[in-house]
């Protein structure tokens, strides 16, 4: 029989110190991968929001729109009231200037070197209430009898086209009364007279004609184009 190998010291040294090796080169990867991990978590825990903190940002962007939205609706605000202003301002510059002019003018009228003229119609003006109806207002004047008072009755007739011819509208018709009666004046120097007409349908007008019939002495007539009379009223009087 052979004799049985016995194993040689240093090849049992060998593969101990290969294990050995094995063992430390594992325990150095899996350090590694721990460290890894544990580093990412740091990492992820410093990055990333706490529950609380995201909650702030939500309702700190909230708080932050609102306030925009409640400039945006301030500076609208503010526009428009200062639209608003400049309107109205841009109006009563208009009447301070039509008032200055009226006041103007009846100052020359009534004093003393003032041009003398006998009963007139100074000016007529006419404002569409609707698509028939009509607001007019005319002016009378008259200073050839100082301090006298002229009194008598305002008619008012229309002259317009209507299918194609000439018509004219009396101021029965323009009433809608079969015996309507002129409107009453009564001054000295100056009064305004205002009254409604209604417009026969589909009457275009193109002349309108007042009449002055005073208590004593001769009607006076006086003639003013529809245009001439509807421009003379101010925008929004």
């Amino acid at each position: 029989m052979e004799e049985e190998r016995q194993p040689q010291p240093q090849a049992t040294e060998t593969v101990a110190a290969q294990a050995h090796g094995h063992g430390v080169a594992y325990a150095l990867i899996a350090a590694f991968v721990l460290a890894l991990a544990f580093g990412g978590w740091g990492l992820w825990r410093v990055l990333s929001p706490a529950p609380g903190d995201t909650h702030a940002q939500a309702a700190r962007i909230a708080d932050l729109e609102q306030r925009v939205a409640t400039l945006s609706r301030s500076d609208q605000i503010s526009r428009d009231a200062n639209r608003d202003l400049q309107s109205t301002l841009a109006e009563r510059d208009e009447e301070i200037a039509s008032l200055r002019a009226d006041v103007a003018f009846y100052e020359r009228f009534v004093g003393a070197t003032g041009q003398r003229h006998g009963l007139a119609v100074h000016d007529l003006k006419l404002q569409a209430q609707d698509a028939q109806v009509w607001k007019f207002t005319a002016t009378l004047t008259q200073n050839l009898n100082r301090g006298a008072v002229s009194s008598g009755r305002l008619t008012i007739s229309v002259e317009g086209s209507v299918d194609g011819r000439m018509q004219k509208a009396d101021w029965a018709t323009l009433r809608q009364q079969a015996d309507a009666a002129g409107l009453p004046y009564s001054f000295k120097y100056f009064q305004q007279v205002e009254g409604d007409l209604l417009l026969p349908a589909g009457m275009k007008p193109v002349r309108v004609v007042v009449r002055l019939q005073p208590g004593g002495g001769s009607a006076v007539e006086q003639s003013f184009t529809w245009a001439d009379a509807v421009s003379a009223t101010p925008p929004g009087a």
